[in-house]
């Protein structure tokens, strides 16, 4: 990411070979394997992968008799799916860690006016993304069911599988915890140049369309998680180009700064 307005370029002298970015890589991957396996470790003993499946059943469990159980049609499917969420939340739990980690490997390329707002931006994006996933599980799911439930025939017993449900809602933490990173999108496009906030601005009405394009795609075939998803990236979008202006205007170097100030007085 070097300048090559800045007179003396501060990484100047700094590259490394190529064998010692792996070495490099090789540490930080370790590393991120040994959050994932202490977040793992606490999970497994509490709440545990029985808890942390009652946890994400809470949703269609409000929506099912109160006798009604979660069923398992699979042989391995009792052991199998408890392991599945117990590392999907592993990951979650590790998210801040994993981001520090990938920061770490590309700090050495950055320059100190950048570095300044990479960490702020690691807590940016993990606090967006646990948002998301919190609320997939406090609204989006009870909302989501609730309507599904009133078109089930009296006739009829929902009682769904418990791998075809976890295999549901992951799809949809993950779909959620993807989108609200928009802003961080949003931030990164602006403030390398790719794209101008005039642009930004202009292209908010095609943005909107996009956004429940993809809310189509991505989420069940109900109108709830649809706009669930969609107005909040509109939101989030709006958010973003906000946030991209400040974060622009802050990390900036000297050189750009004054090649700013100079355009504004003239």
């Amino acid at each position: 990411m070097a300048d090559p307005n800045s007179k003396e370029d501060e990484l100047a002298g700094s590259e490394q070979p190529f064998v010692q970015h792996l070495m490099e890589l090789r540490d930080r991957l370790l590393y991120c394997i040994y959050g994932l396996v202490v977040a793992g470790g606490l999970l497994a003993l509490w709440p545990g992968p029985s808890g942390l499946i009652d946890l994400i059943a809470i949703p269609i469990r409000a929506h099912m008799p109160p006798d009604a159980k979660l069923i398992a049609v699979g042989v391995f499917t009792p052991f199998f799916i408890p392991l599945k969420v117990l590392l999907m939340a592993a990951v979650l739990l590790a998210l801040p860690w994993l981001m520090y980690q990938v920061w770490m490997f590309v700090a050495p390329g950055l320059y100190s006016h950048e570095k300044r707002f990479a960490l702020p931006l690691i807590i940016f994006g993990s606090a967006l993304a646990y948002s998301g996933i919190a609320f997939v599980q406090f609204f989006v799911l009870d909302k989501m069911f609730g309507f599904i439930q009133k078109f089930t025939p009296a006739s009829v017993a929902a009682t769904p599988d418990i791998a075809s449900y976890v295999e549901s809602i992951l799809s949809l933490y993950i779909a959620f915890g993807l989108a609200f990173q928009v802003p961080i999108v949003v931030m990164l496009l602006a403030r390398f140049g790719l794209v101008t906030i005039e642009k930004l601005r202009s292209f908010r009405g095609y943005f909107i369309v996009v956004a429940f394009v993809v809310a189509a795609v991505v989420t069940p075939p109900d109108v709830i998680s649809q706009l669930a998803l969609a107005v909040p990236m509109c939101i989030l979008y709006e958010v973003g180009i906000w946030a991209a202006q400040i974060f622009i205007r802050n990390t900036q170097t000297p050189e750009q700064k004054a090649e700013a100030e100079a355009a504004e007085g003239s």
